[in-house]
C-alpha cells in the first residue's frame, strides 16, 4: 500500500518475503478454505531491504554515543542511579567543550579525564565519584565484549533510510532488522528498539491524521522494551508511545499476552489483536 514497514527478525524466518514464494498442499488447502478461487492467488516478491547492528547479514547500522543519549546508555550499560548521575556529568561536560563523543572509545578517554579532575570539577557539574568512574569503565568494557562498539559509532543512520518506496512498484520497503545475534543481549536489543523510537519521535516533523502512516513498526518480544527501566526512561517512552502517531508513524507491540506490556502503554494502543 506504498507503507514503508519496520520488522525484526528474532528467528530467521522472515527474510523470505524477498523471493516469490511457491504453492504447496497447505497453502493451497488454506486458500481454498478462506474461498480464494484456485489458481487466482499471486505469488510475488515484496521489496526488502536488510539491517543488522553487526553489519553481517544486511546494512550496519550505528548511532553515536551522544545521540544515543545517556538515558538510553545508562540502560544499555545497566549501571545504577548514581552512576547514571555521573554519565550525565559526562555528557554534559563534553557538550559544553565540545568534546567528541562518538564511540565507545572516546567514551573511555572522556570518562578517564573526567576522573583524574573529578574535585575541579565538583563545584560547576557536581560530586564524581571515583568508583562510579570505575563502575561505569568496567560496564563500557562489557558492552564492547559484546559487541556493542559495532553499533555505537559514526555515523548515525539517517532515519530516512527506512522511509522509502520501491521506485518501480509504489510499494512501501520492508526493512528487516537481522536480531538473532542481537537477541543473545536483550537489554542491547530492547535499547537499541528504543533508540529506534526516539530517534523517529525526535526527528520527523508533525503530520497529523493522514489517509496512510508514513511507517509502521512491529516490535517483536516488545516486554523487553520495559524491563529494567527506570522511571525517568518510562516516562519518555509514554510519552513518545502517545505522540508518534502525529508524527504519523504506527507501532505495533508484538508479545504473548497484553498483560506483558505496562498499562500506562496499553492504555496508548488503539487495536490489541
Amino acid at each position: 500500500m506504498g507503507v514503508p514497514v519496520f520488522l525484526s527478525d528474532i528467528k530467521s524466518d522472515l527474510s523470505g518475503m524477498v523471493k516469490p514464494g511457491q504453492s504447496n498442499e497447505a497453502i493451497a488447502s488454506r486458500l481454498a478454505g478462506c474461498g480464494v478461487p484456485e489458481g487466482s492467488f499471486d505469488f510475488h516478491s515484496f521489496p526488502s531491504a536488510f539491517w543488522d547492528v553487526y553489519g553481517e547479514y544486511g546494512q550496519r547500522i550505528r548511532s553515536t554515543v551522544r545521540d544515543m543519549g545517556s538515558m538510553l546508555l545508562s540502560r544499555m550499560l545497566q549501571i545504577n542511579e548514581t552512576q547514571t548521575g555521573v554519565l550525565n556529568i559526562v555528557f554534559r561536560y563534553c557538550n559544553d567543550y565540545h568534546i567528541p563523543l562518538d564511540t565507545l572509545y572516546d567514551l573511555k578517554r572522556a570518562l578517564a579525564y573526567i576522573g583524574e579532575r573529578a574535585k575541579d570539577l565538583t563545584l560547576d557539574y557536581g560530586n564524581v565519584s571515583i568508583a562510579s568512574i570505575g563502575a561505569i569503565q568496567r560496564a563500557v568494557a562489557l558492552l564492547e565484549d559484546q559487541g556493542g562498539d559495532m553499533f555505537l559509532a559514526a555515523p548515525t543512520l539517517d532515519i530516512q533510510s527506512w522511509l522509502r518506496q520501491d521506485p518501480r512498484t509504489g510499494q512501501g520497503v520492508i526493512n528487516i532488522l537481522a536480531a538473532d545475534r542481537l537477541f543473545n543481549n536483550p537489554i542491547m536489543y530492547s535499547t537499541f528498539l528504543l533508540w529506534m523510537l526516539t530517534r523517529l519521535y525526535d526527528t520527523l516533523p508533525e503530520r497529523g491524521d493522514g489517509e496512510k502512516p508514513v511507517a509502521v513498526f512491529f516490535f517483536d518480544e516488545a516486554h523487553l522494551l520495559f524491563d529494567d527501566c527506570s522511571k525517568v526512561l518510562m516516562d519518555k517512552i509514554e510519552q513518545v508511545v502517545r505522540l508518534i502517531r502525529s508524527k504519523g508513524v504506527g507501532v505495533y507491540f508484538i508479545t504473548q499476552s497484553p498483560s506483558d506490556i505496562p498499562m500506562s502503554i496499553l492504555g496508548q494502543l488503539g487495536n490489541r489483536i
